[in-house]
């Protein structure tokens, strides 16, 4: 009995091959975008662990300068006499012709083995690994993107490596960063000697860190992982909707079977079995090809993400993707979560109607109905989570808690929302087809509910997410203006350089403005600390948030700091309170400026302040504000009569155009989530309309037989089709306002600490609407033709049928 019940439970699918391919079409894009978006968080984050194992990172203690700047080699030869067991690291950026690569400066023989790569710790070329010109160790991408840079050692391709870093000796690496006698940090090995003096009486300068004060790109990128998250359990959902109007017409079309196998004595848990049985192997078949899908859209992303996390955040990521169990296992399995919950509802109708009542379409319908009463209570709920979100919710969690909320609860919505509508317009129609056309529209919304809420999903978030990277530009824009006011921007390579420099520029340009800064500890976390010189361009030019009336005087009397917005909203501080600076000095907040694009708190002091702060840091960076007309004579002096190399000058254009690159490549994820998960709504609205249509016979028959002809009723059919998406339309752009605003006001500032400004683009929403016109006029079309073409025999079957 199980075997015939299931085999005509099956007939279904080869009499409906198009429903079927909908059903696994629908669950494969769906988990396709899921675990696309998987894979590519597992790569970063496998990346990650590589990067904070390098050097023992992640359980290695480190002394480390308490000023942030580099120290003399010195100290760690007073430190290995005195008996502590230290090892050198010499760390920093290696730049040349746009190529740059984070470089680590090793000592072999004092480093512990077991921190460093095998490659590096078994190589049998010691002695070109210490002497000039070296040899270096790196990822075999990074050996790739780096052949044939000049100044560089030999570089050895060694797998198992984080891209983007190159292992070197600790003196090679000296020369290549320009700081001969320097040092970064020191690794303090686990097991020390006892009766060593103590750390101070050696090095005062130095600090004990905890590993874990290395390792906190994680940390860093965990709220764009987060979106990338959100965005695929967005598409996933969107998906989502496919499967279950699959699934629930596959059951209302099999109502009649259902009466039939238990009147002929199926058990009702029985047929609940085999059709639950049914779906899960349909969602293995649906998820196997949607892993394969994601597969290729991940390999396709990653280089881009790669370049935004990088761009951003300075983690380097591979640019590859390595099938992990993690993901396709997860893949898998929320495939046949989703197909199950999808399900769910048909089966829990089925195994709650008496006997025969799946035969009768009025209990069926009953049945519908109490569900949509119980969707609208679900919605109102949602609703009222997103409210408690919004007023108590804490951290980005909360934030995706008031997103997901407003967003299904919107969705959910849209069925009673769509009814009133039509409603109101069938009230005041005139005319007997215009009566009948509002009345079949109201009648088809259930039917299309599914799909029309994937659409209103997807528009929702294509307006939410697109206002926000669109005010995200012109805000990023008009402060990018603001921020680089210098007409061009220096480097020299030595400190003497530098100095020379200054001398022969001074009279050629209107002013020289130092770009100096160190690094180190603000309030707990790492920070930059710059010092401004006293100049009208940065009183002209510099946005601040709030501020006292004299903060620039301020801080040319190096009284007082300035700090970002994002140190200023992680430490919610007040003007007047004090700003821990590294070394133990400290100064009073008189100002906060916004710093886009920067994850790490940023403090700004006088520039001369900062010199007696820190008198050893770098001082070779200028910008030169001069008359803009002259900045090609003068690049041409200053590699010709100077002798400064093209790549030590940038202009104000080309920084402006590095700046924007990096914010584009952050967004172009964005976009392509976008655009898939529109194409997925549209995919929605083709099966729904599709399937539909063979349903709609007998509300059609009657209507042509009282003289309407085929080709009316198919432009007919077109034009519900169109309407239905431009009230959904209307419908989804105060969600997506509201979505953008959740977005910038509240997400944007827990992820990365600063609020951006609002901005509305009308113009985008037409092209939008005209998109979700196109897709619903495409998804309509090929219902619409089969209509027109339909034989006047199939219609006249119908009045037959009802004999």
């Amino acid at each position: 009995m199980r075997r015939t019940a299931l085999s005509a439970l099956l007939s279904h699918w080869r009499r409906h091959p198009l429903q079927l391919a909908s059903l696994l079409l629908g669950l494969a894009l769906a988990t396709a975008l899921w675990s696309g978006v998987q894979a590519i968080n597992a790569e970063a984050r496998a990346s990650y662990d590589r990067a904070a194992r390098i050097l023992g990172q992640d359980r290695l203690e480190q002394l480390a300068p308490r000023d942030g700047q580099r120290f003399s080699q010195q100290v760690y030869v007073d430190l290995r006499r005195a008996g502590w067991l230290v090892s050198p690291l010499m760390e920093g950026r290696w730049s040349h012709a746009g190529k740059s690569v984070q470089v680590y400066g090793i000592d072999p023989f004092t480093a512990p083995q077991d921190s460093l790569p095998p490659a590096v710790g078994e190589t049998g070329e010691i002695t070109e690994f210490l002497t000039p010109p070296g040899l270096g160790f790196a990822a075999p991408e990074t050996v790739a993107d780096l052949a044939g840079e000049e100044g560089l050692p030999r570089l050895v391709a060694t797998e198992g490596m984080a891209p983007g870093i190159v292992f070197a000796d600790v003196g090679i690496a000296q020369t290549l960063l320009q700081a001969e006698g320097k040092l970064s940090r020191l690794l303090l090995l686990p097991d020390q000697p006892l009766g060593r003096p103590p750390l101070e009486d050696i090095a005062p300068g130095l600090e004990r860190r905890a590993p874990q004060e290395q390792a906190d790109v994680a940390q860093l990128t965990g709220s764009f992982h987060l979106n990338l998250t959100a965005f695929g359990f967005l598409s996933f959902a969107v998906g989502l909707f496919i499967v279950h109007s699959a699934i629930g017409l596959a059951f209302e079309q099999r109502r009649p079977m259902f009466r039939t196998l238990r009147a002929l004595g199926l058990p009702l848990r029985t047929l609940v079995s085999i059709l639950a049985a049914e779906v899960m192997l349909l969602a293995l078949v649906a998820g196997l090809g949607g892993i394969a899908l994601g597969y290729v859209i991940a390999a396709a992303l990653l280089p881009d993400v790669a370049a935004s996390l990088r761009g951003l955040y300075g983690a380097s990521v591979s640019g590859s993707l390595s099938l992990r169990p993690e993901w396709w296992l997860g893949g898998l399995a929320i495939a046949m979560v989703g197909a199950g919950v999808a399900a769910a509802q048909s089966l829990y109708r089925l195994w709650h109607l008496p006997l025969l009542a799946p035969a009768q379409p009025r209990a069926w319908a009953r049945a519908s109905a109490r569900a949509l009463t119980g969707q609208g209570l679900l919605a109102g709920a949602l609703a009222v989570v997103a409210l408690l979100a919004l007023f108590f919710g804490k951290g980005i969690v909360g934030g995706f808690v008031l997103l997901g909320a407003l967003l299904l609860s919107a969705a959910l919505a849209l069925p009673a929302a769509l009814s009133v509508i039509l409603s109101n317009a069938e009230r005041v129609s005139r005319g007997v087809l215009s009566h009948w056309f509002w009345a079949d529209t109201r009648q088809q919304v259930p039917g299309l509910s599914l799909a029309l809420m994937a659409l209103l999903l997807a528009l929702s978030a294509n307006i939410g997410v697109g206002t926000m990277v669109a005010s995200f530009r012109v805000t990023f824009t008009e402060w990018l203006d603001q921020r680089l006011p210098s007409e061009l921007y220096v480097t020299a390579r030595t400190e003497d350089e530098a100095a020379r420099l200054r001398d022969w520029l001074t009279p050629r340009t209107d002013a020289l403005l130092p770009i100096w800064k160190i690094e180190g500890p603000v309030l707990g976390a790492k920070a930059e600390i710059y010092g401004v010189a006293d100049h009208r361009t940065y009183p002209d030019n510099w946005p601040l948030i709030l501020g006292t009336p004299d903060v620039w005087q301020t801080l040319a009397r190096g009284e007082g700091a300035i700090i970002n917005e994002q140190l200023w909203r992680r430490e919610d501080l007040d003007l007047g309170e004090t700003i821990p600076l590294p070394g133990g000095a400290e100064r009073p907040l008189v100002g906060v400026y916004a710093d886009y694009g920067n994850p790490h708190g940023q403090v700004i002091i006088g520039v001369a302040d900062l010199i007696s702060l820190y008198p050893d840091l770098d001082r070779r960076r200028y910008a030169i504000r001069t008359d803009p007309e002259t900045v090609p004579a003068l690049r041409s002096a200053l590699t010709e009569d100077f002798g400064l190399p093209q790549d030590n000058m940038i202009d104000q254009g080309k920084v402006k155009e590095i700046s924007l690159m990096v914010f584009e490549k952050t967004f172009a994820v964005t976009a392509a989530l976008n655009v898939l998960t529109m194409g997925i709504a549209g995919f929605a609205m083709f099966t729904s309309l599709l399937t539909l249509s063979t349903m709609r016979l007998p509300q059609l028959a009657p209507v042509w037989a009282l003289g309407l002809t085929r080709g009316r009723l198919a432009r007919l059919e077109l034009l519900r089709a169109l309407l239905l998406a431009a009230l959904t339309m209307v419908l989804a752009l105060p969600v997506g306002l509201m979505l953008a605003w959740v977005l910038l006001a509240v997400v944007n500032v827990e992820a990365f600490g600063w609020r951006l400004p609002m901005h509305v683009f009308p113009a985008d929403w037409l092209w939008l609407a005209a998109l979700a016109l196109a897709a619903a006029g495409l998804a309509a079309a090929w219902p619409a033709w089969r209509l027109a073409r339909l034989q006047p025999t199939t219609l006249l079957k119908v009045f037959a049928d009802e004999r």
